[in-house]
């Protein structure tokens, strides 16, 4: 087999912090090549190295025998290398079309044409097999999360390029765009793309990939056959140890009732009703675009209602705001961490104390020295990988930035906890962390609540699991009887066949 990128010797280092240490590997022509580890591990440094975004201190890359210097995207756009993005960057006042070429318009004014840039992505929307999910003529910013994404994976693959590496890209997909991005990957590979593949879901893994490369803290830990090796072997490769079941619940039976929602309607719930008691995992399971992230905002007033009522312990609350559920005791990890839960401009610190800062306040002046001593036991606690606590937050990676929002809820300690997609893009080691996390939460008393489109993660924590689809509570499931199939029996419209995940 031909190799198209070959990697020697590659070091990158960041303030002190060694991101890639000697890295040594071939990415071949028409194969898909995974790249498995922890977050940190320097899979992010090693893909911006590839889309010429970073440079590395040391270390050779070689394109089809050729040695290239990637001083920018664009050195490596010319070269045949894409990188898809895990968090798509969407101008929101232009149409997808625009969005899609954003890259490749003409410079000149005159020489642009819009209805020529639509007719073309409708060429390549149909092509590539995304016509029915996205339209060439929506504004970026009426787009959803998983559309956002899809016009992230058109702009690389219009360029037709030669290496291509997507970066979790099925994170806010449906299971249909996934089966189609599939279908889409294994096209590329057997017209001789190179393509590399980043997740943290190991069943993707064994459905797509070729080959298998593990980093472990900035080092290859191991290349592999995927004919010849198993997800165990994997895992150990990727965090130096045997992680055991990764569900570990200590459950509690016959809490005392902390959340109530009675009839809660507005334009994306229906006579929603519910319960979560002390000690209780309740899952919202449910295709996405079922309303499970609506019901959460609703239920912390980020989304106002006109009928229906929420209760703790008891006691009716009125929640005009979400300042008004965190005195309620309610509190909410959003799917989208960077627009919805993060100061990504602020440091570590500044982060995890936000919902506490009355609790460590005198006359509104903040007490250092305890921010300082909580946020510390907090980062040994949750395990956050960072040079110190006051940098940025920005600079984490997905999995450590996660465990800072995390974070900043176990020092709040709220009576309810709502949790969305709260693993999304996130390693299988920080996975297991974050799910001890939540039992160790539930152990203490808390109520939580969590959102997620994982089916093995939904059965392995909940005690329950409400299902929900078209903004409505359809069925509940317990988890002694929590199979795939019956979650999807009751998630899936019923034209639709189950298909089992």
């Amino acid at each position: 087999m031909t190799t198209t990128v070959a990697i020697s010797g590659l070091t990158k280092t960041f303030t002190g912090v060694r991101a890639l240490r000697g890295i040594n590997l071939e990415i071949r022509a028409g194969e898909v090549l995974a790249l498995l580890g922890e977050n940190g591990a320097g899979k992010s440094t090693m893909l911006k190295i590839l889309s010429g975004d970073y440079a590395p201190d040391d270390g050779t890359i070689a394109l089809n025998g050729e040695h290239v210097v990637l001083r920018s995207s664009i050195d490596a756009r010319r070269r045949g290398i894409r990188v898809i993005a895990q968090e798509p960057e969407i101008v929101h006042d232009v149409t997808v079309a625009e969005n899609i070429f954003i890259g490749n318009l003409p410079r000149r004014a005159r020489a642009f044409s819009a209805g020529r840039v639509r007719a073309n992505t409708r060429d390549a929307l149909a092509e590539y097999g995304f016509s029915d999910t996205l339209d060439a003529a929506a504004l970026g910013g009426t787009l959803s999360p998983a559309q956002r994404q899809l016009v992230e994976i058109m702009r690389g693959l219009v360029d037709r390029p030669e290496v291509i590496a997507f970066d979790e890209p099925t994170s806010s997909l449906t299971e249909n765009e996934v089966e189609a991005l599939f279908r889409l990957i294994r096209r590329l590979r057997d017209d001789g793309v190179a393509v590399v593949y980043v997740s943290h879901r190991m069943h993707e893994i064994f459905r797509i990939a070729d080959r298998v490369a593990v980093l472990r803290d900035g080092e290859l830990a191991g290349v592999r056959e995927l004919a010849e090796t198993d997800e165990a072997e994997l895992v150990r490769l990727m965090v130096g140890r045997d992680l055991g079941s990764l569900f570990q619940r200590t459950r509690v039976v016959d809490g005392a009732e902390v959340l109530r929602v009675e009839g809660l309607e507005n334009d994306d719930v229906h006579d929603v009703n519910l319960t979560v008691r002390a000690g209780e995992v309740v899952a919202l399971a449910g295709l996405i675009g079922a309303g499970r992230s609506e019901l959460a905002r609703t239920i912390i007033g980020d989304l106002p209602h006109r009928e229906g009522s929420v209760s703790v312990d008891g006691v009716r609350v009125t929640l005009g705001s979400p300042a008004d559920a965190i005195r309620a005791g309610i509190g909410l990890a959003p799917e989208e961490r960077k627009a919805q839960a993060l100061l990504l401009q602020r440091s570590v610190r500044d982060n995890m104390s936000l919902a506490i800062l009355d609790r460590i306040s005198r006359v509104r002046v903040v007490r250092r020295r305890e921010e300082r001593r909580i946020v510390a036991a907090l980062i040994d606690r949750m395990r956050v990988r960072t040079p110190d606590m006051e940098t940025e937050v920005r600079t984490l990676s997905g999995g450590n930035q996660q465990k800072v929002v995390l974070g900043r809820w176990l020092a709040r300690r709220p009576k309810v906890l709502i949790l969305d997609e709260p693993t999304r893009g996130v390693d299988v080691g920080a996975k297991a962390e974050i799910y001890a996390v939540i039992d160790e939460l539930a152990s203490s008393g808390t109520a939580v609540l969590v959102i997620s489109s994982e089916l093995p993660e939904v059965i392995g924590l909940a005690d329950r699991i409400l299902v929900m689809q078209g903004g409505r509570i359809v069925g509940e499931v317990d988890h002694a009887d929590a199979t795939e199939e019956a979650i999807l029996a009751l998630a899936l419209p019923k034209s639709e066949p189950i298909v089992s995940a």
